[in-house]
């Protein structure tokens, strides 16, 4: 199949990119950097063109109220264009929860982008990922001095982007899922934990404390970001760290 995969040179992008073209189809990476704006709508016709599949991994340059216009806009456009071409299946990666975190303003904007999805004319699949490992460093910025990182006791599940790429390309090489398919690591830590195994495992001699008031995932009540019942990813965070 030919897939344009939007946001194609990210983190996750390029990892699917690279999964869908070995695995037998014709995957062609859109963004900024190819031409594309999906603000504007510049180059989206000629982006999804022909294509059977669009897989969307753009992200909001912000994680305040600002995404939610952002994810208005960007969907609004995207469906518009696909929809116009004939595309038959539509894909987005999202986060495991998401809908239980109201007082996120992105996590309201990813519920929104998913509701645009569902309610629009293509059929889709919705990947939801847990917290990805590759984020667990800028987590621990956000609270942190010269001394010691402040964290909230919050379980998360986290998730190598490797993985997540898997899953998505699997998803998008198939057929549409009109749904969610949840995606997960194999071991749930609560986020205080998963710092001190991180500073140990570095050699960062910084302290970790259990703070229920710092950070973005101090919100988050009970384990609602984890899920056991998920499609379990095989990369373990120790395993990832090393």
């Amino acid at each position: 199949m030919k897939i344009s995969v939007i946001g194609g040179t990210g983190l996750i992008g390029s990892q699917v990119v690279k999964n869908l073209n070995a695995a037998g189809h014709e995957a062609v990476p859109h963004s900024k950097s190819t031409g594309i704006d999906i603000i504007s709508g510049q180059g989206l016709d000629e982006a999804v063109a022909g294509a059977d599949v669009v897989v969307n991994l753009t992200n909001s340059p912000t994680f305040d109220e600002a995404s939610l216009a952002f994810f208005q806009t960007s969907m609004d456009n995207l469906l518009a264009a696909a929809h116009k071409s004939g595309v038959g299946h539509y894909v987005i990666l999202s986060i495991v929860g998401v809908e239980q975190v109201p007082e996120l303003d992105y996590y309201r904007a990813k519920v929104l982008q998913e509701k645009l999805l569902a309610a629009g004319p293509i059929p889709y699949s919705i990947v939801r990922a847990t917290q990805f490992m590759e984020f667990m460093d800028a987590a621990m910025s956000w609270t942190s001095d010269a001394d010691t990182v402040r964290l909230p006791a919050t379980p998360i599940q986290p998730i190598a982007s490797k993985d997540v790429a898997a899953a998505v390309a699997e998803v998008a090489g198939g057929a549409p899922l009109n749904g969610i398919r949840n995606i997960a690591g194999p071991e749930v830590f609560t986020l205080d934990e998963l710092g001190r195994t991180t500073l140990s495992r570095k050699g960062d001699n910084r302290t970790v404390v259990t703070d229920p008031t710092a950070g973005m995932f101090a919100v988050v009540k009970g384990d609602v970001l984890t899920d056991k019942d998920a499609h379990l990813a095989p990369t373990h965070y120790t395993d990832w760290l090393s």
